[in-house]
């Protein structure tokens, strides 16, 4: 399957229409690339994908809504229907509407925290406050969700007034990609921010999505940890961080 991330976050990704899957994970389509490696990677066929346009993060209060509407429309074709968003601003909206339709959804504020681990991501917030994250998806896409959306194409000038505070980009990578690896750094250039890289992985992403296997009653195709990038089992968490 060839994914195109401005198809991703205008118009998200459709569930299969013959799906063989017993799960349906509905996710943001920030996350399409992440998921759909994780299930080939481990063998997980009882999981379908449906991803929202990434879109909906310029407006968090729309995600509710949204969510609910692909919920309603899966049941009944589905035995069990799994959210893989965290809360992603809507200030525990979302939360409250999962638990309201009885179904589950992925832990952590965002997913800059669970691609890092939430655990450590906790750990670290106090220390990098002024960090601004970027995610592979979102280096692919920084014109579009950062860039434009702000008006720095238009008004550089609020660089200063939405960046000032700001002390350094740290780019969360899923995979090791030395051309996303400089185009983040060209995009912490552009922001004049310090360059920061750490190679997280799925974090846990690719536990969660490993839980909905046992939960559902799926036989795994082994006893190993999920495998992430590149093939080998996905660790708790990397570490691989530079300053520039």
């Amino acid at each position: 399957m060839k994914l195109d991330d401005t198809h991703l976050s205008d118009q998200g990704l459709a569930a299969p229409a013959r799906g063989g899957g017993s799960v349906l994970v509905i996710a943001c389509g920030a996350l399409a690339r992440e998921i759909l490696a994780l299930r080939a990677l481990n063998g997980w066929r009882h999981l379908d994908l449906q991803c929202l346009p990434a879109n909906l993060h310029l407006w968090p209060d729309r995600i509710p809504d949204a969510v609910e509407a692909a919920v309603a429309e899966a049941r009944g074709r589905y035995a069990a229907v799994y959210v893989a968003y965290a809360d992603c601003g809507t200030g525990g909206l979302l939360a409250a509407r999962c638990a309201a339709l009885g179904v589950e959804m992925i832990a952590g504020p965002h997913c800059y925290s669970f691609f890092d681990g939430n655990a450590a991501f906790a750990e670290r917030a106090e220390g990098e406050i002024t960090t601004f994250y970027l995610t592979d998806f979102l280096v692919r896409q920084f014109d579009a969700f950062v860039w434009r959306p702000m008006g720095l194409d238009r008004h550089p000038e609020l660089r200063d007034m939405l960046f000032g505070n700001y002390e350094q980009l740290v780019y969360l990578a899923q995979t090791d990609d030395p051309a996303l690896d400089a185009e983040a750094a060209r995009c912490a250039a552009r922001l004049r921010l310090a360059y920061g890289r750490r190679l997280t992985g799925y974090g846990d992403l690719a536990t969660a999505l490993a839980g909905l296997q046992a939960v559902r009653g799926a036989a795994p195709p082994s006893a190993r940890r999920p495998r992430g990038p590149g093939g080998t089992a996905e660790p708790t968490r990397y570490d691989d961080e530079r300053r520039e």
